[in-house]
């Protein structure tokens, strides 16, 4: 079963500028947020955020944003 959160609430925020391509936030997602789309990761499922923080800390761009839970 998929996790579903609130509605639009997550805090989460991707830069795809700063984003080099290195997947690591699909790595360590527990909830599979993210995808690759023409070599730089996308926000796939914002609802499924839990907020945990995991992608913004091993993220080697700075490329994420997340308030850890304010969701």
């Amino acid at each position: 079963m998929k996790h579903r959160y609130i509605k639009n609430v997550a805090t989460l925020k991707l830069d795809q500028d700063k984003c080099v391509g290195c997947g690591r936030c699909m790595e360590v997602c527990p909830h599979s947020v993210f995808s690759m789309e023409g070599g730089k990761a996308k926000i796939q499922d914002l609802d499924a955020c839990m907020e945990c923080g995991g992608c913004q800390r091993n993220c080697p761009a700075n490329a994420l944003e997340v308030k850890k839970g304010v969701g």
